[in-house]
């Protein structure tokens, strides 16, 4: 039996390694379901999971030049709930954030006719700095030498 990419089949867990499953599928040969592809949650353990002999659907997810099958279990159940980390789950918005879809715009600077002599020098001092800095990294890179 040919194997298709989407279509869900019966098989059987033939071995198991810290990567991921060998799953043997009803007359259409061995496919790998990795680690990732087991469950809806993190996975540390494979075996405690699934266990070798034990009957599960897997989903064909891929096909490579070589002939190996990709697998999935995790695809292979119906509408299953995706549950997050805590890492990963959408934070609450905050105060200051913008709406979505605006775009970061620089600020706009006052024009150097209205600058005191004080706000000029201070604003030629930073970029001043800016610039050695960017020098010095160049020229650091380019003898080979690192700060430490």
């Amino acid at each position: 039996m040919q194997l298709e990419i989407g279509k869900i089949y019966e098989g059987k867990v033939k071995g198991i390694t810290q990567y991921g499953a060998f799953v043997d599928i009803d007359g259409g040969g061995t496919g790998m379901v990795h680690i990732s592809e087991i469950a809806n949650t993190f996975v540390n353990e494979i075996r405690d999971h699934l266990t070798e002999n034990q009957q599960v659907k897997v989903k064909v997810i891929g096909i490579n030049e070589a002939g190996k099958v990709s697998l999935s279990i995790k695809k292979a159940i119906d509408n299953p709930a995706p549950q997050r980390p805590a890492s990963q789950r959408p934070r609450q918005p905050r105060r200051d954030d913008r709406p979505r879809g605006s775009v970061w715009e620089p600020k706009k600077q006052q024009p150097m006719s209205e600058l005191s002599f004080e706000d000029m020098m201070s604003r030629f001092k930073q970029n001043s700095e800016e610039r050695m800095c960017d020098l010095k990294r160049s020229t650091d890179r380019k003898n080979g030498t690192r700060r430490k």
